[in-house]
């Protein structure tokens, strides 16, 4: 299933890298250095019209965060399908050391557009059962050979 979205013509339009790609990346208008620890809001100039029934998810690109330490701070964000504002992205630089610049063009981030399924919420008194119940935060274990760096026999 594909969906034709509509882009006015204000920044430069979100392209996938590769066939197949999941996430179409999304580059910054401004250019912008972060120091480290900084964080900054920084425009796409793109602002689309999601058909109805779709979600956009503003994602980090993985080779900022593994060479760089650039992630979002908010990963991922929603953009809803009514929204037409200008999509921007809140950067962070995670480097203890270095300052990262960005240019006007680079690309900052990636945008996954998924389809929804129809939700109802319905409140009850006691949920099923499953296997993992309310365990959360590690409570599914570590593989053995972490365990030792976790100091956990």
């Amino acid at each position: 299933m594909s969906f034709v979205i509509d882009v006015p013509v204000s920044g430069v339009l979100p392209a996938f890298a590769q066939p197949g790609d999941a996430g179409a990346d999304l580059t910054a208008t401004e250019a912008v250095t972060l120091a480290p620890g900084q964080r900054a809001v920084v425009g796409t100039g793109v602002r689309l019209a999601l058909p109805e029934g779709t979600v956009g998810f503003v994602m980090p690109r993985s080779g900022l965060a593994a060479k760089h330490g650039i992630t979002l701070v908010n990963a991922p964000g929603t953009i809803d399908s009514g929204y037409r504002g200008e999509i921007k992205v809140i950067l962070l630089n995670t480097d203890a050391a270095e300052t990262y610049a960005i240019a006007a063009g680079d690309r900052i981030a990636q945008l996954v557009v998924m389809q929804l399924a129809p939700v109802n919420f319905i409140q009850t008194e006691q949920l099923s059962a499953s296997q993992r119940g309310e365990g959360g935060f590690g409570s599914t274990g570590y593989a053995s050979d972490q365990e030792a760096h976790h100091g956990t026999v």
